[in-house]
């Protein structure tokens, strides 16, 4: 897969190909529709198959504290577009000069002058350009002048909701994770590098891999029973815990961050990078007045998800 960082490092050797855009945060199965039809369309049209989207999505841009908790990582969707078949991936930087580009300058300067677009598929909430002036009905009264193909996904829904990311990230807030799972096509995770903390879970006997989010909102929040999953080691099988997604009120904690303890595990994997999937809620996040109180609510979760997964 051919990874294009930004609009200035499109070059001549691109063009012609079947796109798709959009943000794709948390690549549900509405997402994976669309994507299943782009790699069909490619091989039809003997085209490469290319994704573009956009990054920071444009609420982190202009509502930062308000913009909704991501659900997936920049990195996490470059790895699912390589791991399921796209070709090539364009990320394009977004900013409060570029959200100024009227939909006429990106559908004829981009889309069609610099990337050749033979063939266009997008959702049917697709916007674009300057205050989302740009929709599907615009793209089709182009066709004919601009000489590129088009169609338009049709809405995959559950139970008669259509299925967004903003009903996924509901379906996590309330910690229905069996429905998010349902959305997502796959159990919700969250994967980054293990770096060293302060090691207090040590002193309670509760170790924990801890993950760094860097993020101001997470869509979960509390104590889950997880499976974790190590990418440095893929051979092992998978490795079951309790997992704290929080700001570690009790410890004074001010960053969103994710601790894991690992059930019967003693190696060190700082610096590794881990996967770890939420599979069951079982409590919020408090804080306690001491250490012993922590300890003795830990020993009751971890018992409970050990209770969960049969160990």
């Amino acid at each position: 897969m051919q990874l294009i960082r930004g609009l200035h490092n499109l070059t001549d050797s691109l063009a012609g190909t079947v796109l798709t855009i959009g943000n794709f945060d948390g690549i549900h199965r509405g997402h994976q529709a669309i994507l299943s039809r782009l790699r069909q369309c490619a091989r039809d049209h003997q085209l490469p198959s290319t994704v573009m989207f956009f990054e920071p999505h444009p609420e982190e841009v202009f509502r930062p504290e308000q913009a909704p908790a991501r659900l997936s990582r920049c990195r996490d969707k470059i790895a699912y577009f390589k791991n399921h078949g796209i070709d090539q991936v364009i990320v394009v930087k977004f900013n409060k000069e570029f959200s100024t580009m009227t939909a006429e300058e990106f559908l004829k300067d981009v889309l069609i002058g610099q990337l050749g677009v033979k063939y266009l598929i997008v959702g049917d909430d697709f916007h674009f350009g300057y205050k989302r002036q740009g929709n599907f009905e615009y793209l089709s009264s182009h066709q004919d002048e601009l000489g590129y193909g088009l169609e338009q996904t049709p809405t995959l829904s559950d139970s008669e909701q259509r299925i967004s990311s903003t009903y996924v990230r509901k379906a996590l807030a309330d910690n229905e994770l069996a429905l998010a799972e349902k959305l997502l096509g796959r159990p919700y995770s969250i994967t980054g590098k293990v770096f060293h903390g302060d090691r207090r879970g040590r002193t309670i006997g509760f170790p924990t891999a801890n993950v760094l989010l860097h993020r101001k909102n997470a869509p979960v929040k509390g104590v889950y029973a997880v499976e974790v999953h190590l990418k440095n080691q893929p051979e092992l099988k998978v490795q079951y815990g309790v997992a704290n997604l929080g700001r570690r009120p009790t410890v004074g904690g001010d960053r969103i961050q994710l601790e894991v303890h690992i059930f019967d595990w003693s190696e060190d994997i700082y610096s590794q990078t881990i996967e770890v999937k939420f599979i069951k809620f079982i409590r919020g996040e408090k804080k306690f007045n001491d250490f012993a109180a922590l300890k003795r609510q830990i020993d009751s979760d971890a018992t409970e998800a050990r209770k969960f997964f049969n160990l």
